[in-house]
């Protein structure tokens, strides 16, 4: 295992954790993990080859972790830039606060993110190996 890697590519999660709170609405949110799980995916592939999948489920996990930290953080700053997370928090039971719901569902979105991570770094290291060298 390549936990350099790992903790390294991580840093992109921490960014986006960061700038998920303020400055990124959810709508574009996507536009923005495209590109990171591309060069993620080209990067586990290029270090990792013999563990591509463990590696990127592996990212996904530890991108979860600065998300989600920093999601309950700025917990009130978070919500009050995302209205539609904000109105499901609502939808909650009463006795669950939106620290425990973030804490609960994060790392869900983290092993499903980590799946299409480690799917996209299996594909992308199976390119590289047959590319003529």
């Amino acid at each position: 295992m390549n936990w350099k890697l790992i903790v390294q590519l991580s840093t992109f999660g921490l960014a986006m954790g960061v700038g998920t709170v303020a400055l990124i609405p959810s709508t574009l949110e996507p536009f923005f993990w495209l590109p990171i799980f591309i060069v993620c995916a080209y990067l586990i592939a290029k270090q990792a080859p013999s563990k591509p999948f463990l590696h990127g489920l592996l990212l996904g996990l530890a991108n979860c972790v600065w998300i989600t930290a920093a999601h309950i953080l700025f917990i009130d700053r978070y919500l009050a830039n995302h209205a539609n997370e904000a109105r499901m928090m609502t939808s909650m039971p009463a006795t669950a606060s939106p620290q425990v719901v973030m804490a609960i569902f994060g790392p869900i979105v983290g092993l499903v993110s980590g799946c299409v991570m480690g799917t996209l770094a299996l594909l992308v290291t199976k390119i590289l190996k047959s590319a003529p060298r």
